[in-house]
C-alpha cells in the first residue's frame, strides 16, 4: 500500500487518473520547469516568514518521518507551538504549517503563497485537519493564513501584515466527515492493477494544469492547425468542432467573419505570412528617433526592498535600441546585480537613454508604461520626465495581432513565435536565457550572496544577450513590415 499525503488526496479529488499516474508511471513525469520551482521557493519563503513572525514555536525541520513524528508527539505533549508538525493517521502523512496551542486543544493555521483562499484551499485544510483529528487532537480554529498583496515592506527585516488570516472553521467543520470517503477512495485507486479509464475534461485543468495532458490528450498528428488556436473564440471552437471541423484547413471560406480569424485562415491557406497594408503604412509614419525598449522585473511573494509591495514588478533591467531616420542604430542597456534595490537607477538611466521625443516602441507597450508609473510615483524627483513617457508608446503587439499572422505562430503573437518568421537566424533556444522566465531565475542567483563572482558575470552576459535580442527584434520585425530588411 502507497501512503497517502495531504497533496495525493487533493490530486485525487482533482482526477484519480492523475493520482494512479503520479504513483506508478514517474516516467511521464516531465521536469520541473523554471517558473514551477520559482512558485515552490516563493511558497517555501513564505513559509519561512510565517514562522518568523509567530517565532515562538518548535520547528520540526526534518524531512524523515519517524524522527518528525516523535519531535511532533513530544511538542504536543508539553503543548508548545509547533510548525511543520508531522501526523501519520489511517496512513496518511500531512505537515500541518503552524499549530498554536489553545485552552482546548490547538488552532490550526495553514499558509499559502496566494494572495486570496481559493476553493481548494478548504478541501486542502479539511484534510490537514481530518489528519490531526485523527490523531486525537482538538482543532479549537483551522485558518488559512494568505498574502496580503497591499503590504508594503519597510527594508527592517518586520514582515508582520504581510498575511492575512482567514477563519475557515465552520466549512471545515462542515466537510470533515467526508475526507473518511476521499481517503478510501484515494486508496481503491491506487490499489488498481491499471490506471483508470477517464476521458479528457475539465478536471484536466482545474485546479491545477495537470503534468499528464499531453499523456491523455496526445496531438493529432492529422492536426496542423486546431480551430481552438482561434484567439478568444472557445465557444467559435467548439461549434466549429461539432460542426466537424478539427483543423482550420478544413473550415469552408467565408465560414469565419472575424477578420483577424480571416487572416489567420488565409496564412494557414496559402502557407505563409499575411500581413494587411495598414500595418506598414501605420508603421512607416513613426517619426525618428525611435526607442525600442523592453524591461524584465521581478515579483517577490516576500519584499526583500523598501516601499516594494507583495508581488510587485520590480524592474532590475532594460535594452533600448535606438534607430535614426538614416538608419543607424544605436544599443544602450541596463543591468543591476548587485542585490540593492535596482529601480532609481533604473529609472535614471532610462531617462538619459530615452529622449524627449521620438516614440517609445515596445511588445506588451502597457507592461513597460505600468512599471514606468509606479516608478514616477516612487521617485518624485524623477517624476517629472518619467510621466513623460507613457503618452510617447507604440505596442507592437497589438500591431501584430491587428493586422499579422504566420502559421508557424500557432495561434500566438507572443514575440518569440513572431520573429522566427521574419528572422530564423535570431534564435531564442541558442541563448542561455531564452525567456522571462529564465532571465527572472538567473537574476534571483546572480544576486544572492552565494553566487561566485565569475558566476555572476557569467549570469550577467546572458541575461544582457536575452534582453538586448528583445529589442533588436522589434527592429528587425518593423524593417520586414516596412520592406526594408
Amino acid at each position: 500500500m502507497v501512503n497517502l499525503s495531504k497533496s495525493k488526496i487533493i490530486t485525487h479529488r482533482q482526477c484519480s487518473k492523475r493520482l494512479w499516474l503520479q504513483t506508478y508511471r514517474k516516467d511521464l513525469i516531465p521536469e520541473i520547469d523554471i517558473a514551477t520551482q520559482s512558485r515552490f521557493d516563493e511558497g517555501n519563503r513564505v513559509g519561512d516568514i510565517a514562522r518568523r513572525i509567530h517565532h515562538n514555536g518548535i520547528f520540526v525541520d526534518t524531512l524523515k518521518k519517524e524522527d518528525a513524528l516523535f519531535i511532533t508527539k513530544d511538542a504536543i505533549a508539553k503543548h508548545q507551538a509547533i510548525f511543520e508538525a508531522a501526523f501519520f493517521e489511517q496512513d496518511v502523512l500531512i505537515r500541518a504549517d503552524l499549530l498554536f496551542p489553545d485552552k482546548n486543544g490547538y488552532r490550526l493555521v495553514e499558509v499559502k503563497s496566494s494572495t486570496a483562499v481559493k476553493d481548494y484551499h478548504y478541501e486542502d485544510a479539511t484534510a490537514q485537519a481530518w489528519v490531526i483529528h485523527q490523531a486525537g487532537i482538538n482543532l479549537t480554529q483551522v485558518a488559512l493564513a494568505y498574502i496580503n498583496n497591499q503590504f508594503v515592506y519597510q527594508g527592517d527585516e518586520n514582515y508582520v501584515g504581510l498575511l492575512i488570516e482567514q477563519d475557515l472553521t465552520p466549512n471545515v467543520h462542515d466537510r470533515l466527515d467526508d475526507v473518511t470517503n476521499w481517503v478510501k477512495a484515494a486508496k481503491e485507486t491506487l490499489a488498481l492493477q491499471e490506471e483508470p479509464k477517464i476521458d479528457s475534461g475539465q478536471q484536466c485543468h482545474s485546479p491545477f494544469e495537470c503534468e499528464f495532458n499531453d499523456y491523455c490528450s496526445p496531438a493529432d498528428p492529422n492536426i496542423e492547425h486546431p480551430v481552438h488556436i482561434l484567439p478568444n473564440s472557445k465557444k467559435l471552437a467548439n461549434k466549429l468542432i461539432e460542426e466537424g471541423y478539427r483543423d482550420l484547413r478544413q473550415v469552408p471560406l467565408g465560414r469565419l467573419d472575424n477578420p483577424k480569424h480571416i487572416r489567420m485562415q488565409e496564412a494557414i491557406m496559402k502557407n505563409g505570412p499575411v500581413l494587411d497594408p495598414m500595418a506598414t503604412e501605420e508603421l512607416k509614419s513613426l517619426p525618428y528617433p525611435r526607442y525600442y525598449i523592453d524591461f524584465e522585473t521581478i515579483a517577490f511573494a516576500v519584499p526583500i526592498w523598501k516601499d516594494a509591495r507583495s508581488y510587485m514588478q520590480i524592474p532590475f533591467q532594460w535594452s533600448c535600441h535606438i534607430e535614426q531616420s538614416n538608419g543607424d542604430i544605436e544599443h544602450l542597456e541596463f543591468l543591476d546585480i548587485s542585490g540593492s534595490d535596482p529601480r532609481y537607477e533604473f529609472a535614471k538611466k532610462l531617462i538619459h537613454a530615452i529622449r524627449t521625443v521620438g516614440p517609445i516602441i515596445a511588445y506588451n507597450a502597457g507592461f513597460e508604461k505600468s512599471r514606468i508609473h509606479e516608478l514616477a510615483d516612487l521617485y518624485p524627483d524623477l517624476a517629472s520626465k518619467l510621466s513623460l513617457m507613457p503618452d510617447r508608446f507604440f505596442d507592437l503587439l497589438t500591431l501584430a495581432r491587428n493586422y499579422y499572422y504566420h502559421p508557424d505562430m500557432q495561434g500566438s503573437w507572443s514575440i518569440k513565435d513572431v520573429l522566427p518568421t521574419i528572422a530564423p537566424e535570431l534564435n531564442y533556444g541558442n541563448l542561455v536565457v531564452g525567456d522571462g522566465n529564465m532571465a527572472q531565475e538567473a537574476y534571483r542567483e546572480a544576486i544572492s550572496p552565494s553566487t561566485t563572482v565569475e558566476r555572476k558575470e557569467k549570469l550577467k552576459d546572458a541575461m544582457l544577450k536575452y534582453c538586448a535580442q528583445d529589442t533588436f527584434a522589434m527592429v528587425k520585425i518593423i524593417q520586414n513590415w516596412t520592406n526594408k530588411s
